[in-house]
């Protein structure tokens, strides 16, 4: 299923966006939470937690299906909204595997025959790196706030945590396919706890789990992401990040397709 939120939390796992946050600068005070404003900036600071102008990182993809278990290593690097590389490290059988995305372009290094191919329409479907994302999920990007009616539908404790829940909801002619989004956030820091993603039907099908809070390059972050599809029970793919870093410098021509090769 590839629907234009789930470009959105691979983008955010992967960091490879951009923002018009400014390098070290804090987010500005937050408006009251009775303020209409509020679950904008809430979104909008969900959308921008792993953000920068540019990011290199280490991070582990844990993917369980009915079928296999496997963790793939990864180094990453991108700049704004255009560029990526990502660089697989193990295990061995896959070490040197590479993904490019250079604007529209998506692209694979193949260690074992030395290839690289272009990701054409007709493999944008297919699962990236055995996980529950597909390589469409790479090149896509959206911010919630833009394609979402938000609204903050629940304020109060629960399992000793103030929390609140914001609901959202498609804007009409959007392309999702979500009959609504539910995100948790918790209110001590406004970090986002879990997001529930409901059907048309208003049955919930997927689960993204936040967890591990910690400081990573200089923000504070949840550390690990694990993506539930709940109707393959005990499936997931789940991100942990080991090390990050923002606003390193990179220039244009490191995201090459001679770059993908030599890594």
């Amino acid at each position: 299923m590839t629907v234009l939120h789930r470009r959105h939390t691979l983008a955010l796992l992967l960091g490879i966006a951009a923002t018009s946050l400014l390098p070290g600068a804090a987010w500005a005070e937050p408006p009251a939470d009775s303020d209409p404003g509020f679950a904008v900036y809430v979104m909008n600071r969900l959308d921008d937690l792993f953000r920068g102008k540019s990011s290199h990182g280490r991070s582990s993809m844990e993917v369980k299906t009915e079928h296999f278990t496997r963790t793939l290593e990864m180094e990453a690097w991108s700049k704004g909204t255009e560029y990526s590389l990502i660089r697989i490290l193990s295990p061995k059988k896959e070490a040197g595997m590479a993904t490019l995305k250079a604007g529209n372009d998506l692209f694979s290094y193949l260690n074992k025959t030395g290839r690289t191919i272009k990701i054409t329409g007709g493999m944008l479907g297919a699962s990236w790196m055995g996980s529950h994302f597909d390589n469409d999920d790479l090149v896509r990007e959206t911010r919630l706030s833009e394609d979402y009616e938000l609204a903050l539908t629940y304020k109060g404790t629960v399992a000793d945590e103030p929390i609140y829940v914001f609901t959202l909801t498609p804007k009409p002619d959007t392309p999702v396919v979500w009959g609504k989004v539910e995100t948790v956030i918790r209110q001590s820091d406004l970090m986002p706890l879990r997001q529930s993603f409901y059907d048309e039907e208003g049955e919930r099908v997927r689960e993204l789990i936040f967890g591990g809070h910690r400081i990573v390059g200089g923000r504070l972050l949840p550390t690990t992401l694990t993506m539930k599809p709940l109707d393959a029970p005990g499936e997931y793919t789940k991100f942990t990040y080991h090390s990050l870093e923002f606003d390193v410098h990179l220039d244009d021509d490191f995201f090459s397709v001679q770059r993908l090769k030599a890594l």
